[in-house]
């Protein structure tokens, strides 16, 4: 039984610190301050429920899946990387923020991309929580350990549902003033983190690279 707890306390440690909820909540407030409240409640929820699914999916067959197309975790962390620039670069210029979101359509559409991408991968479920749902996978001896995890990760994205679905309390507090200055607050640091994600790939690589070439 103290195996079971002490496997589950590090399956939620690490899962919320990797996944951390309250550090992604500017950037949702952010790319969701032209939507209405109900909108932002469908797009946090389906943000969520995508991250749960995409972490399920590798911790079964992730390491499968990343023998079989060749994909390394830091290759993986590089592309992140990449994606959280560009998006932080709109952010900055304060881009998110003009979208037309005039017809009914064109704001589905606008929920349906910003859940998925850049909000459920790879922010909420980014390399870190991939390759954590693997590794704990890996570790994971009996079904009640594999029970567990599942049981766990499931609890911290429905907590993370939770907290950005209370941010639009907090974006109707700041206005659209407001809202703006965060937006280009939170696109410097979203491009400085895109920044060490890319680097935190690369460098594993080079290294690679530099032993191979030394030989």
């Amino acid at each position: 039984m103290e195996s079971y707890l002490s496997f589950a306390l590090l399956c939620f440690t690490s899962f919320i610190t990797l996944m951390n909820p309250l550090g992604i909540m500017p950037v949702f407030m952010s790319m969701t301050s032209a939507l209405s409240a109900e909108e932002k409640r469908i797009t946090a929820q389906k943000a969520n429920l995508v991250a749960f699914l995409t972490l399920i999916a590798f911790a079964f067959s992730g390491q499968l899946l990343f023998k079989f197309f060749g994909i390394s975790v830091d290759s993986f962390r590089m592309v992140g990387g990449i994606i959280f620039f560009m998006m932080g670069y709109d952010m900055l210029q304060a881009r998110l923020s003009k979208v037309k979101l005039s017809k009914s359509a064109a704001r589905k559409e606008y929920v349906s991309d910003i859940s998925i991408t850049p909000l459920a991968i790879p922010m909420i479920c980014g390399p870190g929580a991939i390759t954590n749902s693997i590794v704990l996978m890996a570790d994971s001896e009996t079904a009640v350990h594999k029970a567990i995890l599942i049981s766990t990760i499931f609890i911290v994205c429905l907590i993370s549902y939770l907290v950005l679905w209370g941010s639009s309390k907090v974006s109707n507090w700041l206005g659209e003033t407001g809202n703006k200055v965060m937006m280009r607050l939170m696109g410097l640091i979203v491009m400085v983190i895109a920044v060490e994600f890319f680097f935190s790939g690369l460098k594993p690589i080079l290294l690679d690279i530099l032993a191979e070439a030394g030989k």
